[in-house]
């Protein structure tokens, strides 16, 4: 081939055919790109599912926020001052209450289920159920948007009973710091607790939801609490021996426990079962070998289990509580929630079955304060 002379013009080339590679590094450049865009572009927020496909759980204003000082306002002043106090404070978001690490974590296994199951609606659902009037609506709802959470069904009755919205938005559990008002859901057939603070504050999981159950009257009917009742706990030995293959009847929260199985059936099915962030527990005062294959033989009848199963056998719960750390524990006996909220433990008391008797026709001073 010529040399050629400086100036003379080249040839027009062919274009060469990119090499190996060049198309992968392209599409990394693009990754790369689009990585960036989404960090910065807003998170879009999910979709909220319809109630019937979702585990709907229903939180009072004052179980998800501290409204101590409104509160007193309110007794002390009544509801115009109480309204005014609001509007004056409404950029001023509330304190966390004991229910917000509990619908943090609902939120975070939500995170978790959209990811493996992006088209499903079977996640938990969180309505905001308050009596409050609805000029304190913006208050709510800036505290909410300030700890980004993703709340966005709010009924606010201005006084009226929830009961009757309980009931359309297909309530798994009502949690409120209104006693009353959770006796009437319980009365109604609807889950429900009344909600306290703990006495200190103590670090929780934020990636896995604890939820930890007593058994008899929460888990299952108050039938043997009834025989220790009349008979004492020789006798409730005895019957519990005859009556072992004898499932209980179900308590107010067995279906919240099966709700709770039938999402952590979903992370199962994916190899996840040693991932699961949801956990369950039963916390009994039962002991083990007199009283204990009833109860685990129930759960299986009813084709439901927990992780983990601990018998006490009368030994006091908070300090088991201390170390379990769940996000929430529901007891009908005020005596257990008293104990496992020295501990720490967030507790929350289901006024269902034979302990509650006295308690109903002398309703005097209420234990741990519910604000």
């Amino acid at each position: 081939s010529r040399s050629m002379e400086p100036g003379e013009p080249r040839e027009p080339q062919e274009p060469r055919e990119p090499g190996p590679g060049a198309e992968t590094a392209e599409a990394q450049v693009w990754e790369e790109a689009k990585i960036f865009y989404d960090n910065l572009a807003p998170k879009k927020k999910p979709k909220s599912p319809k109630p019937q496909n979702a585990v709907t759980i229903a939180v009072s204003s004052r179980a998800l926020f501290r409204m101590d000082e409104e509160q007193r306002i309110y007794t002390e002043q009544g509801v115009e001052e109480y309204v005014r106090y609001q509007l004056e404070h409404e950029n001023e978001p509330f304190s966390p209450g004991p229910a917000f690490p509990f619908v943090k974590a609902l939120e975070a296994v939500n995170r978790r289920l959209r990811e493996l199951y992006p088209d499903s609606e079977d996640v938990f659902d969180i309505v905001l159920m308050t009596n409050n009037h609805a000029q304190v609506g913006v208050r709510l709802i800036n505290s909410i948007n300030h700890y980004d959470l993703f709340i966005e069904r709010f009924c606010m009755t201005g006084g009226n009973s929830p009961i009757c919205y309980l009931k359309a938005y297909h309530t798994n559990l009502y949690l409120s710091a209104d006693a009353e008002k959770v006796r009437e859901a319980i009365d109604e057939g609807i889950a429900a607790a009344t909600i306290f603070s703990p006495s200190r504050d103590v670090v929780v999981s934020q990636s896995q939801l604890r939820v930890a159950f007593d058994g008899d009257a929460v888990l299952f009917s108050d039938e043997s609490e009834r025989i220790v009742k009349a008979h004492g706990l020789d006798r409730f030995f005895e019957h519990e021996k005859a009556h072992e293959n004898k499932p209980l009847a179900q308590g107010p929260l067995k279906g919240f426990l099966e709700a709770l199985g039938r999402l952590q059936k979903k992370f199962y099915s994916k190899g996840l079962r040693l991932e699961c962030p949801i956990r369950t527990y039963l916390v009994t005062a039962r002991s083990a070998a007199s009283s204990g294959a009833r109860a685990l033989k129930t759960l299986r009848s009813w084709g439901l289990e927990t992780d983990e199963a601990l018998f006490l056998a009368g030994a006091p719960k908070g300090p088991l509580l201390e170390k379990i750390r769940p996000h929430i524990f529901f007891d009908d006996q005020m005596f257990h929630v008293a104990g496992a909220q020295e501990m720490g433990t967030v507790a929350a008391h289901v006024p269902y079955g034979v302990a509650q008797t006295p308690r109903r026709t002398a309703p005097a001073k209420q234990a741990p304060s519910a604000q």
